[in-house]
């Protein structure tokens, strides 16, 4: 259910497909140092503001994700992302908070990004839109929160990017977080996963139908590339073990091997499922650009090669969550941050969570997960007093 206080700025109106969107009046410059003017945010709400609007969360979505976090999406049909998490009685009660989660800048669910038009030349951006950041799409939600009249945020939560999100909004704006929630993330992309990224931004490139990045201008869509890099991205996000007892080396619909080429295993059914139910609703351009972002992600290297000096005298609570079977964002990552949190005295709490579904971990049903989430975040509301709307 999403609902919007009678105290909330209004925005422009609802898209029916993609839900509300604004476009921000102040200019947005990048990290890059070009400038964005007339940026759309695209988002969704969930549940009511209090009169005191202290009750907001924004939640962060990873990668693949969008703000459709709850109920049917209105693209795949499906459930959203984190419908068993957030929603009424739910782990983030839409009852007590109001939730805020907004498309990425540089996606492609309404949010202004390479397949959206661009005003100058009245074309769609393509690969003439500009680098974004990690920091520039934090940027982006800020300043929608601005004109939505919201100052400060009870949390910031995110899984994987969402992550990296959270880790910037008590970066950029500690005084603006009371709480941040990282989970399953990193200050830093690996070089291990900068080449998976790799991998799959080549495997786009190289389709013919890509076109140099100009598809949409000439009416193709790159679906074998984009359906590559999912299926190559969707291998990290399991576990050995997950795919083991899900798949093991069971045939699809068969009973001996064909010897060819066609889908003999289940977990290959699986993966091309994964990739070609993908390319329906998301574009191959955002997804070079939101790796790229990921990629660049860095904030050790941003403050002189010392994580802690990102933090020094932030007033921000931190809650680190990891799983044990995350080989994309392995718990070693969440300790390193936790150590440079301690390092300057922060209010950092560390929970890994044991699990054997992988990285994808914080989007499945992990009771110990949940649990830590919840005591956390209505911890803090109880810590600020925030009133129910």
């Amino acid at each position: 259910m999403t609902t919007t206080s009678p105290t909330m700025p209004r925005a422009t109106a609802p898209d029916p497909d993609l839900g509300t969107k604004v476009v921000l009046t102040a200019p947005l410059v990048l990290q890059s140092g070009e400038t964005l003017t007339g940026v759309t945010v695209a988002y969704q709400t969930y549940g009511t503001l209090n009169a005191e609007k202290s009750n907001v969360i924004v939640a962060c979505h990873a990668l693949t994700g969008d703000q459709f976090m709850c109920g049917t999406h209105p693209i795949t049909a499906k459930r959203g992302w984190w419908d068993d998490i957030v929603g009424p009685g739910k782990v983030i009660d839409t009852n007590r908070y109001f939730v805020i989660c907004a498309n990425v800048l540089g996606g492609c669910m309404g949010s202004t990004g390479p397949k959206e038009i661009n005003p100058a030349t009245g074309r769609a951006w393509g690969l003439r839109f500009p680098v974004i950041t990690i920091r520039d799409m934090v940027a982006a939600q800020a300043k929608l929160l601005d004109q939505l009249g919201i100052g400060k945020v009870l949390c910031v939560v995110g899984g994987s990017m969402g992550a990296m999100q959270a880790l910037e909004w008590a970066h950029r704006y500690p005084q603006r977080v009371f709480a941040v929630v990282p989970i399953a993330g990193s200050y830093r992309h690996s070089a291990q996963n900068i080449a998976f990224h790799e991998v799959g931004r080549q495997a786009i490139m190289a389709d013919p139908e890509w076109s140099h990045g100009n598809y949409l201008e000439e009416n193709r869509v790159p679906k074998r590339g984009l359906a590559v890099a999912r299926m190559a991205a969707h291998i990290t996000y399991l576990s050995e073990t997950a795919l083991h007892r899900k798949f093991g080396r069971k045939l699809q619909d068969r009973s001996t091997l064909t010897y060819g080429f066609d889908a003999d295993f289940q977990v290959e059914s699986y993966l091309r499922h994964q990739g070609y139910t993908f390319v329906d609703r998301f574009d191959a351009n955002s997804y070079l650009y939101i790796t790229r972002a990921m990629d660049y992600f860095d904030l050790a290297s941003e403050n002189g090669g010392a994580l802690s000096n990102a933090f020094k005298g932030s007033p921000v609570r931190f809650c680190l969550i990891s799983f044990t079977s995350d080989w994309l964002f392995p718990t070693a990552e969440s300790r390193a941050i936790v150590h440079a949190l301690n390092a300057v005295a922060a209010n950092v709490s560390f929970v890994e969570i044991e699990s054997d579904k992988g990285h994808d971990a914080f989007l499945l049903d992990e009771p110990d997960f949940h649990q830590t989430l919840r005591g956390f975040i209505d911890g803090c509301a109880d810590a600020q007093k925030v009133q129910r709307p």
